[in-house]
């Protein structure tokens, strides 16, 4: 893994970022400390696709709730809906 200064890190952002994006992860340092690590996204498709299809499925099975529009005072009137 890489080590780049903040000053280093800004001054070649563009070329860090494309580092970043062929997979490499750089350690940016302030005054010799570790503060941030730079690197690609982890992308997990397969767990947001699982979640979307949960939610979807469970939209499908949910009864609409059929309510008249409220007013205005209705939705500022805490009292109205707090479980107090």
């Amino acid at each position: 893994m890489k080590t780049l200064t903040a000053a280093e890190a800004n001054r070649s952002f563009s070329a860090l970022l494309r580092q970043a994006a062929a997979g490499e992860r750089v350690v940016i340092t302030s005054h010799g400390r570790p503060v941030a690590e730079i690197g690609p996204v982890r992308e997990d498709t397969a767990a947001k696709e699982a979640a979307w299809e949960a939610l979807l499925a469970r939209l499908d099975t949910q009864e609409p709730t059929l309510i008249e529009p409220w007013t205005r005072e209705e939705l500022y009137e805490r009292k109205s809906w707090s479980r107090e």
